[in-house]
């Protein structure tokens, strides 16, 4: 956020909408990344979006890439210095503060009711500032314990989060049209090169979040052997230390949500997930 000091008009410039707590509590953060005020207060001004922050909004490709969400956040949170650092377990509180810093009290969800012989379907207005405060982080603190092993996982940061997105998205691409394959020979050898490249990028995210392996001869940190034990451990290892991070994750997102079916007054619950090309378009 560049500012004139000099300008007279600048006791009109935009003003902090909300303060937010990041879950991680600011642990995990170096000075270059995220400039808190002190050691004793941790909450991040938010200031609402500008003209410029909303009409790069309305460009799906550069959010999907992650450079316009870098760009927006820079803009509405001066304090995060480096925001392709952020941490997976604050994310969603920084999309939702910038959101409810800009003015938008609720956003809309749509939900349709899954009782047999009802499949209403209503739009849902979900208070920002409740989200925020259901968003907690998971514990990085305790280990995943394999025998005598105990492995270590911290949350990946945005541009890690981003890369993988990415990943994903081109194998999606890639494989999209598996099943119009006439060829049944084809398909299954086309399905067994989609799982293979999945698999090899769930590794690859293991590999980034996991910090170190604890063994009775000593701490094991670097990447290339981390990997290599993924590759080379039985199933049952493996998707243990998946399952576990999958697990850690979870908890540092945002809950599924309480509804209740307008229609019928059925209650159920329904995941809510937040990526910036929706939330911000």
């Amino acid at each position: 956020m560049t500012e004139n000091k000099n300008n007279p008009l600048r006791q009109y410039f935009r003003r902090p909408g909300v303060f937010i707590s990041l879950p991680s509590g600011g642990k995990g953060y170096g000075p270059d990344d995220i400039e808190f005020e002190d050691e004793n207060n941790l909450e991040l001004p938010v200031y609402p979006m500008t003209a410029i922050d909303e009409i790069t909004t309305k460009t799906p490709d550069a959010l999907f890439n992650g450079t316009a969400t870098v760009e927006i956040i820079k803009s509405c949170i001066p304090a995060i210095k480096n925001p392709w650092a952020i941490l997976s377990c604050d994310i969603d509180a920084i999309f939702i503060g910038i959101k409810a810093a800009s003015g938008d009290e609720a956003i809309e969800v749509e939900s349709t009711c899954p009782q047999e012989g009802c499949d209403t379907t209503e739009s849902y207005a979900i208070n920002l500032h409740n989200l925020l405060r259901t968003i907690k982080s998971g514990d990085y603190e305790k280990p995943h314990n394999i025998g005598e092993l105990a492995v270590y996982f911290a949350p990946i940061n945005y541009k890690e989060m981003n890369s993988i997105s990415l990943s994903q998205f081109e194998i999606q691409a890639k494989y999209k049209d598996i099943n119009l394959m006439v060829d049944e020979q084809e398909r299954i050898k086309e399905s067994q090169s989609a799982l293979r490249e999945i698999t090899e990028i769930t590794m690859d995210v293991l590999t980034v979040a996991i910090t170190k392996i604890v063994t009775p001869d000593g701490d094991v940190t670097e990447k290339e052997h981390i990997i290599d034990f993924l590759k080379n451990c039985d199933t049952t290892t493996y998707e243990g230390i998946r399952d576990y991070n999958g697990d850690l994750r979870a908890a540092s997102t945002i809950k599924s949500l309480d509804m209740k079916c307008a229609t019928c007054e059925h209650e159920y619950t329904q995941p809510f997930t937040l990526n910036a090309t929706d939330f911000f378009a």
